[in-house]
């Protein structure tokens, strides 16, 4: 699944094509996604202007005068630049036409993602209302994970990766960072003091940065939005890698199951 800055190389890959564009025509060819793309949407877009595109969480914002565009790339979704003339493939749903013949193309196979449409406040949409704090923001800081994990029995990591404390630190983003912070996946929220919290947040910045650098990990379905994929995964510490050696002390990387997603870890560096 594309995660914070996967989304993130696609903000910044297709922002500067479209901010200020005007839009001619959209196209829906199949509208069969994790919600029905509005029918009106055509109706709504034409002859609207692009005035921001914006990133909250894992949803992209296409902003104009009179309403929002509201996109989730799912599970393997992705958006392309393309020109208008170029062939749709099996599984492009969407494109979104602007007067300069430049063409916003959604794609997406397992059909998880979304293109809403709001007139309101979209930060204010039921899928994005209740999201905690975005993890490159200055507000993100090692005392706000700490207040919000008192009294927190549940595991350090699956903390990290609830959307409703702070959104975008996926799983694999997750593993890296408590590696480099030198904290047990298993360890309980609270038992973590504000220190190793402020560290912790330091790495979780620091792999997310390099990660949108790099131009997201490398998913199997993922790619951004030259049509390229990430290239992430080659830096990688500990997830994916279980039975290798670590890349500190050459201790076995473990993995264990938490919540159903896999946790990869080093016993000997994270205590």
């Amino acid at each position: 699944m594309p995660e914070l800055p996967e989304v993130e190389t696609t903000l910044r890959g297709i922002s500067p094509c479209i901010t200020g564009q005007t839009v001619r025509k959209v196209i829906i060819r199949d509208g069969r996604l994790r919600w029905p793309v509005p029918r009106q949407l055509n109706k709504y877009l034409i002859g609207e202007t692009i005035k921001h595109v914006q990133r909250r969480g894992k949803y992209l914002l296409l902003n104009t005068a009179s309403g929002t565009v509201i996109i989730h790339l799912g599970m393997s979704g992705n958006l392309r630049i393309t020109d208008a003339s170029q062939k749709a493939d099996k599984h492009d749903h969407v494109d979104i036409l602007f007067e300069n013949n430049i063409c916003l193309r959604f794609h997406d196979p397992r059909r998880f993602g979304c293109i809403l449409w709001t007139k309101s406040n979209p930060l204010e949409h039921k899928l994005l209302s209740s999201l905690g704090i975005e993890p490159l923001d200055d507000n993100f800081t090692g005392e706000y994970l700490h207040d919000h994990s008192r009294g927190k029995k549940i595991a350090i990591k699956p903390f990290l990766m609830n959307s409703k404390i702070v959104v975008g630190v996926g799983n694999i983003y997750a593993s890296e960072a408590l590696f480099l912070a030198g904290i047990h996946p298993l360890r309980a929220a609270s038992r973590i003091s504000s220190d190793r919290y402020d560290l912790l947040v330091q790495v979780i910045k620091q792999v997310l940065h390099s990660a949108i650098k790099q131009g997201g990990t490398t998913l199997r379905d993922f790619v951004s939005s030259e049509g390229k994929p990430g290239y992430f995964k080659q830096q990688l510490n500990v997830y994916g890698r279980e039975g290798e050696t670590c890349t500190v002390c050459d201790t076995p990387i473990k993995q264990i199951r938490q919540g159903q997603r896999s946790t990869y870890y080093c016993s000997q560096c994270q205590r």
